[in-house]
This record gives C-alpha cells, sequence and structure tokens, in this order.
C-alpha cells in the first residue's frame, strides 16, 4: 500500500508499506525521482569545465558538474547533452557513460547517470530562471585537489571527476607499460 504525502516538481514523497526479504512488513519514507543525468566536460586541453551554483539546501555556493533532472521517457545521454548547453555553453562530439549512481538509496530511487564529454564546441548557454552559477574552468588534478582539501563536497561531481582521472591516468599508465590494445 502507497500513501503520497507530497507531490511536487522535483519529487513525490510516499509513505509505502513494505513486506521485506526476513518477512517483516514495515512503513517507509520514500522519495520518488525521475533520475537525473550530469556530465564531466573535458576540452582538448584537458581541463574540465564545472559550475559554482548556488544551492539553497546546500547554504550557498557549490562546485558541481553540470546536470539535470530527466524529463519523462528521456534517454539519460540526451538529457546531459541538453544540460552541457543549457548550463555552460558547449556542445560535445562524444560522450561515454561512467557510471550510474544511487544518490540516496536509504530514502529515494534518483539514479543519476555520469557521463564524460569530449569535443566541445562553443553552443549557446540557458540557464533557467532558478539557475544562479559562474562556469569555472581547472585541470582534472586541480578538481582533484579541491575535492580532497574539501572544497568539491558534491557527491555526483566527487565520483564523476574521480573517476575521469582514475580513467585518465590509468590510460596513461597502460600507454606507459605497453598494456594498450589496438586492432
Amino acid at each position: 500500500m502507497t500513501r503520497t504525502i507530497y507531490r511536487g516538481k522535483v519529487v513525490t514523497l510516499n509513505i509505502e508499506q513494505v513486506l521485506l526479504p526476513n518477512g517483516e512488513t514495515v512503513e517507509l519514507e520514500t522519495i520518488r525521482h525521475p533520475g537525473a543525468a550530469a556530465v564531466v566536460p573535458i576540452k582538448d586541453d584537458g581541463r574540465v569545465v564545472l559550475v559554482r551554483q548556488f544551492r539553497h539546501a546546500a547554504g550557498g555556493f557549490i562546485y558541481e558538474i553540470p546536470a539535470g533532472k530527466l524529463q519523462p521517457g528521456e534517454d539519460p545521454v540526451r538529457c546531459a547533452e541538453r544540460e552541457l548547453e543549457e548550463e555552460v555553453g558547449y556542445r560535445a562530439s562524444s560522450f561515454t557513460l561512467l557510471c550510474s549512481i544511487l544518490t540516496a538509496p536509504g530514502f529515494a530511487d534518483e539514479v543519476i547517470h555520469i557521463y564524460q564529454a569530449t569535443g566541445l564546441a562553443k553552443g549557446c548557454q540557458h540557464l533557467d530562471r532558478d539557475e544562479v552559477l559562474e562556469v569555472i574552468e581547472m585541470s582534472l588534478p586541480e578538481a582533484i585537489k579541491k575535492i580532497d582539501a574539501g572544497i568539491i563536497r558534491d557527491a555526483k561531481t566527487i565520483v564523476g571527476l574521480q573517476t575521469t582521472y582514475r580513467l585518465f591516468y590509468r590510460g596513461d599508465q597502460e600507454k606507459q607499460r605497453g598494456d594498450t590494445h589496438h586492432r
């Protein structure tokens, strides 16, 4: 049984009666979310494009990778393409799925699909009325240092940047060892 407590533009809060695998029946508060896509844009010179965005719930400005909510039935890569141009004013020739993460599985079903975007070209930024942000570019190692220093604290951004860093530098190490595979 499900009782909807609140239905908003972004989330729905339900009280759901659930039969657990151990045979217990409990009521759980569950937030339903349509999902999102996020993107780590990497310029040809290796710099990443981030936003420093005002987030009321976080108490001010935070660093993030561009991201946005999926529209009903929308392919996550299309959402990533849209958000890349709307938020930072770039288009990309290539999107690679890095991972899909659960944001808070203890009470929410939100999944964020995180992509890496390359082959960037200038597009046209189109901010929504509620988006207050500044576009920031920095090297990938500089972004990792900001994570280590606690300056970048947004989970999707940390996952996206660290995954990109790991893949980028692991690839360099494999090239140095001769572990790359060519066809």
